[in-house]
């Protein structure tokens, strides 16, 4: 037996992935008592600048950018009792098709074996129980989020340790009714072509594939307020436009996908840590 504490990692691309996809299960295992670690590979530089400004305008820094996206972190960190925050510090590599994802010191262009023996020996200090990120398609495609996938794959394979992992998903049924909510808070959403629609179609999972559904309904309050720490950032974060309550309300459980387990919990299962814990 050992006094360590269950461990939680979190490997995200930027800052404010951590609040989006696992803000939820961040708050609630903190407030459990589980030791949770973030590991943020990228500093964020292609966000959105002060007013607004988009990536590649005039007046848009993104070493200034960065910083202060790297003071948000730290507050939706404080949000959330994440234990541990670890930053990476690769460059922002834009979305898909983006000149940034060529560019010197970018996540996308970083070999996956040097990120991932970087986020190996972090695995190997902090020993997760648990290790959460994304599908091999980033969730939706953009080029941090599929290398974040790599590099923690890679680095699990790196190291002897056997923990749970997770994949961060949504139900087929949550993603139709986005549409409609998106509509409801009078978000102009012109029709997608075909292609779009069909790459659409493929985000997230059918209900009956999610193996594991957290209730994360009393943490809502905590997971907004991390969303809304990255303030730099909230034209493009939709959710703070429903207000805490509405927010609450929808957003009440955060889904995964399990796809390593040495514990044999049947699924679907309603806890990260099913079979981890005595009985």
């Amino acid at each position: 037996m050992t006094d360590r504490p269950l461990t939680l990692m979190a490997v995200h691309a930027h800052p404010d992935d951590e609040a989006t996809g696992t803000g939820g299960v961040l708050a609630r295992y903190a407030a459990e008592g589980v030791r949770t670690v973030l590991v943020t590979c990228t500093d964020g530089g292609c966000g959105d600048g002060p007013g607004g400004v988009k990536p590649g305008d005039p007046g848009h820094d993104p070493a200034a950018v960065a910083v202060l996206r790297r003071q948000e972190l730290e507050a939706s960190c404080e949000v959330l009792k994440i234990s541990d925050l670890e930053m990476l510090d690769y460059a922002d590599s834009g979305m898909m098709g983006w000149p940034t994802n060529d560019a010197p010191g970018s996540f996308w262009r970083t070999p996956v074996k040097e990120g991932a023996a970087r986020l190996a020996e972090l695995m190997r200090h902090y020993r997760p129980d648990v290790v959460v990120t994304y599908d091999e398609n980033g969730f939706y495609g953009h080029p941090d989020h599929i290398q974040a996938h790599r590099i923690t794959m890679a680095a699990l394979e790196m190291t002897s340790l056997t923990p749970k992992v997770y994949w961060t998903t949504m139900p087929r049924s949550m993603m139709e009714r986005f549409g409609e909510i998106m509509r409801e808070f009078g978000e102009d959403m012109p029709e997608p072509d075909p292609a779009e629609a069909a790459a659409l179609a493929e985000i997230g999972l059918p209900d009956d594939e999610i193996t594991t559904w957290v209730d994360t309904t009393a943490f809502s309050g905590q997971k907004f307020d991390a969303l809304a720490a990255h303030a730099s950032q909230g034209e493009n974060i939709f959710f703070l436009r429903m207000g805490k309550e509405r927010f609450g309300e929808l957003m009440g459980t955060e889904t995964f996908v399990r796809v390593q387990d040495a514990t044999g919990a049947p699924v679907p299962e309603k806890d990260l840590f099913a079979g981890l814990r005595p009985e």
